[in-house]
């Protein structure tokens, strides 16, 4: 009979649970971290290879002075509605551009090719302006040489291209002065000359404007009655007189001015009689537009001046009831 008073044996087991091991789920999650970290790299690799030299420009700036870019604003201050600055909605394009729209009608062609056919048409017109005056001036001195009148005046008459046309100048002597001393009265053979030069400028198309200029010796009543301001706008005037008797249209003027002493032709010397002289330029298309724009520009100065003028100058006035 077995022992009541022996106890039974009790084993107890203790299981060590190891978390993970060799077939755990730790790994997927760093693998994915991995795989992911990958596709923003290679994400922002594509992005940066199709971003244009200038984006990039700008996004560089930005992180070295956002401040600076966000309140100038530019290319590194970014859009609202692109991720690239001029991607456009097509990331594919190698230039990263939008798209070039085609015309809606063969009327519509682009801007800049309007831009160049117009540079192009104007090179062309300015060339054939060129040659034209140039003929002008191998006329003018062949008519000079040809005339008696005018061959012995030839060391009075200069002849050159500037870059607003073709410059005729007709310049005092110390012995052979065009106009009478002090006076706006042109000597017999300036007239010859004027009158002469006044026909052939009717050959060509193009405008002209007429200066006339005196030496530096101040007028001998003073600057405050009649100066050399005066004398040489009547100078230039009764030149004006004589072309048009040579025969010159009155419409192809568009300019006649006194210039006194402000340009002189010999600096060095300012008392020299060449610098008494009368200009005539024959313009080419663009000095004459520039002078009509200028015109203009001054005409509607004037009107918006005189009307303020006028607003100021007119008296309040009050309803009443």
């Amino acid at each position: 009979m077995a022992n009541a008073n022996v106890k039974p044996l009790i084993v107890v087991k203790r299981i060590k649970k190891i978390t993970g091991g060799r077939h755990g789920g730790a790994w997927k999650i760093a693998y994915a971290d991995f795989v992911t970290a990958m596709m923003a790299f290679f994400l922002l690799m594509w992005l940066l290879g199709s971003t244009t030299q200038g984006d990039l420009e700008g996004i560089a700036n930005y992180f070295k002075t956002p401040l600076h870019v966000a309140m100038s604003g530019g290319n590194g201050a970014g859009a609202s509605n692109s991720i690239l600055i001029g991607g456009g909605k097509n990331l594919t394009q190698q230039s990263g551009q939008v798209e070039k729209s085609q015309p809606k009608s063969p009327d519509e062609a682009p801007r800049r090719k309007k831009i160049k056919l117009s540079n192009l048409d104007r090179a062309q017109r300015n060339l054939k302006e060129m040659k034209s005056l140039k003929e002008l001036k191998v006329k003018i001195e062949a008519a000079i040489a040809a005339n008696p009148n005018l061959s012995k005046y030839k060391s009075q008459l200069m002849l050159d291209i500037v870059t607003d046309g073709l410059r005729i100048q007709i310049v005092d002597e110390r012995n052979r002065p065009m106009f009478a001393v002090s006076k706006a009265e042109l000597e017999p053979y300036a007239r010859t000359i004027l009158r002469e030069i006044g026909h052939m400028l009717n050959d060509v198309p193009n405008k002209i404007t007429l200066s006339g200029h005196t030496d530096a010796l101040p007028y001998q009543n003073g600057e405050r009655s009649y100066s050399n301001w005066e004398l040489s706008s009547d100078r230039a005037n009764a030149s004006r007189r004589e072309l048009v008797l040579g025969g010159m249209q009155e419409s192809k003027l568009l300019q006649v001015i006194g210039q006194s002493s402000a340009v002189l032709f010999d600096k060095k010397e300012p008392l020299n009689p060449i610098n008494r002289r009368i200009a005539i330029v024959v313009l080419n298309k663009d000095a004459e537009m520039r002078i009509i724009k200028d015109e203009q520009m001054v005409e509607i100065s004037s009107a918006r001046e005189a009307a303020s003028l006028v607003e100021s100058a007119a008296p309040d006035t009050q309803e009443t009831q």
